[in-house]
């Protein structure tokens, strides 16, 4: 091989997808492995990407073998990965994702979005504002962007946006020129083991801003502000929904513009897109434009996305797995569903985070008219005695209908119940499933 060869060990992983399509676009040999075959890795497969199924070590794609090959893992990837232990042992290059992009981003201008909510939209609706005003740019995106389909946009390299993760303390690596923090609420505290940590953590972040730094104007850090509910900085006035979006007045450190329009529901992404402008207009670009921009973005697969609106079923998907971001999806369908009975599939992520936040969970989803429950997603954890979704259910009977379902049981427990709108909610693999179900709810309507 005399291109450089790097083999990612969790190629299906959001954050590690984008990264090999970046390296497969600069002409670079790029391999993998993944627990399962997903819509992701079937894209870097047609991509022209090998990707092996099975950990063992005579499963690496031929040439990839070799002590000149560049490794870059994922964090929830076990130290016992028989792969892993390989390259180790050979003395191969190995990094994690988090320390490979912050190579990445080292000498070139970076905006960075941080928060325990929000990451993820905020960075499509920034990479959306930077396509729209014709910038060049290169977005690594936590999910996929309608527009793009993809994780990955690039039209250059003049700037990068990133999502700053808090896990493993993972953004730590990053020195952005310019980046925002959403939120700071206790999240992975598997990890952090309190939320005095977790804020000393984003503290840490803040601090490695090189030029701008913007918070929420809760968040007690001393950079600019931004809000959709008080003044700040950058903050919005005369709000009022409309259609499948808002209208506002938006005003900036130097300008106001009138009857702005958002194209997306939900209060919690309002304030994500005042976070994507603060970054873009602090970046230098038009703020007319910006503001015109706000009103053609499509939005981020999994995050209040809309599948199927007909006279008995209006089903949307969210990744929402924790508390805050179920109670935000209920608050955004309460608003613009009043009169509609309501029910939730939800697919905890976790034992650890199940086990933190089990109080906080049962009266998140207790909102719901009805509740059904998947197995806890383990995801890199082993299960902890007495953390399972049968617990989360005890918690929640004595005031709401709740039931336990297996994955293969969504269909007929969504499509037997009276509730117009039904909601699939986590960040395991129930995303998998709504393709399915969005067309075959449509297709029993209809027969």
């Amino acid at each position: 091989m005399n291109k450089t060869a790097y083999y990612f060990i969790g190629i299906g992983g959001i954050g590690m997808s984008s990264i090999a399509r970046f390296l497969l676009n600069k002409g670079a040999l790029v391999a993998g492995y993944d627990k399962t075959r997903t819509p992701l890795t079937k894209a870097l497969e047609d991509a022209g990407v090998l990707i092996t199924y099975n950990e063992e070590v005579e499963h690496i794609p031929e040439g990839f073998e070799a002590e000149t090959t560049k490794v870059i893992f994922t964090p929830a990837i076990p130290a016992s990965h028989a792969q892993k232990c390989f390259f180790e042992a050979q003395g191969n290059s190995l990094q994690k994702r988090a320390a490979f992009l912050g190579e990445i981003t080292r000498d070139v201008p970076t905006l960075a979005v941080a928060g325990t909510h929000g990451k993820t939209t905020t960075t499509a609706i920034l990479a959306h504002l930077f396509t729209a005003t014709e910038q060049s740019f290169t977005a690594f995106v936590g999910g996929m962007v309608q527009a793009a389909q993809s994780n990955f946009i690039s039209t250059g390299m003049d700037a990068v946006l990133v999502e700053a993760d808090e896990f493993d303390r993972s953004f730590l690596q990053l020195h952005p020129q310019l980046a925002c923090i959403t939120s700071i609420d206790p999240d992975h505290l598997d990890i952090y083991g309190s939320a005095v940590e977790v804020e000393s953590a984003y503290k840490s972040f803040f601090g490695q801003i090189k030029q701008v730094g913007i918070v929420e104007k809760s968040i007690p850090f001393p950079g600019l502000t931004y809000s959709i509910k008080e003044t700040a900085d950058y903050h919005v006035t005369q709000l009022q929904a409309e259609g499948f979006g808002y209208r506002f007045d938006l005003h900036t450190p130097k300008n106001s513009f009138e009857g702005v329009y958002f194209s997306q529901l939900g209060l919690h992404n309002l304030s994500n897109a005042l976070a994507a402008f603060a970054l873009a207009s602090q970046y230098g670009i038009d703020e007319k434009a910006l503001a015109t921009a706000l009103g053609t973005f499509k939005g981020v697969e999994r995050r209040l996305q809309l599948l199927l609106d007909s006279p008995k079923h209006i089903l949307i998907d969210d990744y929402a797995h924790h508390p805050t971001e179920i109670s935000a999806v209920f608050e955004t369908l309460a608003d613009a569903y009043p009169k509609e009975k309501k029910c939730v599939v939800f697919q905890p992520h976790l034992f650890s985070r199940t086990q933190d936040f089990m109080a906080d969970f049962a009266a998140a989803l207790a909102q719901f008219d009805q509740v059904f429950l998947l197995p806890i997603y383990p995801a890199r954890e082993l299960p902890i005695e007495g953390v399972t979704s049968e617990a989360l259910a005890e918690m929640m009977r004595s005031k709401k209908e709740v039931t336990l379902l297996k994955k293969e049981e969504i269909f007929l427990a969504l499509n037997e119940s009276d509730a117009r709108v039904k909601v699939l909610l986590g960040a395991g693999d129930i995303g998998l499933e709504v393709t399915d179900l969005q067309q075959k709810l449509a297709q029993n309507e209809r027969s």
